[in-house]
């Protein structure tokens, strides 16, 4: 305090542990009233004005709203039911909270982006980062098979050529990429024949939707690959070409299918 017995506003403020700013607008809005002026013209507060500011401070940090502190000095009861109010929607906003923390652990857990759409959370297992770009690109895609196929796709575990295609850098050989192509070929095949929509337009007319939404999709899927993954892809697609042809031919020389051998890869490939 000074000689004259009081404090200046912004001693008291520093008391408080606000700002002076703060202090004047409180006087402004009527919560804290305004303390007698000494002899020289500057305001002298006392303890009541701290007191007074210590409390409007504290009913703040607990989230009453400014406007509403001048009822709870009214009555018991009016601050009751205030007070109650206060803590009901401190109750509702943990509770969407306490959600938000479960949403984020989902995401922690999957080692997914945050914006995956939590339809393809649950079931996103190990994703390389294109799979989760595949999902967000696929989940604005409303066509409930195309749903049910990105969530299959998506809870089937990587395998390791699947690994290897994930992690092909542009730097990559010939070799490399011709080795790869051989080995992944068997199960891109496995895939399309788990699912024709994939590569048949007319069964995913038949499933429904807008087919114009896929294709658009489709466009958009090969710049989410680097250039080497894409060379790859164009060598699988000739390998899968070169067995379907083989496999056409040799049903025309019979009429029992059968299990044979593919010409690349050595892989077993099912003709029936």
């Amino acid at each position: 305090m000074d000689s004259q017995g009081g404090w200046s506003t912004r001693e008291l403020a520093e008391l408080a542990g606000t700002t002076l700013k703060t202090v004047r607008y409180y006087h402004r809005i009527g919560l804290l009233t305004e303390p007698d002026r000494g002899v020289n013209g500057y305001k002298h507060y006392r303890v009541a004005h701290l007191i007074r500011l210590l409390r409007i401070r504290r009913l703040v940090a607990l989230g009453v709203p400014l406007a509403d502190i001048p009822t709870l000095d009214e009555s018991e009861e009016d601050a009751e039911r205030i007070l109650r109010a206060l803590d009901a929607e401190l109750a509702a906003s943990i509770e969407r909270q306490q959600r938000m923390r479960a949403d984020l652990a989902g995401s922690l857990r999957h080692l997914d982006p945050a914006e995956l759409p939590p339809t393809f959370r649950e079931s996103s297992g190990d994703l390389s980062e294109f799979h989760r770009t595949f999902a967000l690109l696929g989940s604005r895609i409303h066509d409930p098979w195309v749903t049910a196929l990105l969530r299959g796709l998506l809870a089937t575990p990587r395998t390791d050529v699947g690994r290897e295609f994930d992690a092909l850098t542009e730097e990559a050989s010939d070799q490399v990429r011709q080795d790869l192509a051989e080995r992944y070929a068997p199960e891109v095949a496995r895939e399309q024949r788990s699912e024709p929509r994939l590569t048949d337009p007319a069964k995913r007319g038949a499933a429904g939707g807008d087919p114009r939404n896929w294709s658009l999709f489709l466009q958009g899927v090969p710049e989410l690959y680097n250039p080497a993954q894409i060379d790859v892809l164009r060598r699988i697609n000739a390998i899968l070409r070169k067995r379907s042809d083989l496999v056409s031919h040799e049903r025309s020389d019979s009429s029992e299918p059968e299990l044979r051998r593919g010409p690349d890869s050595g892989q077993s490939v099912d003709t029936g």
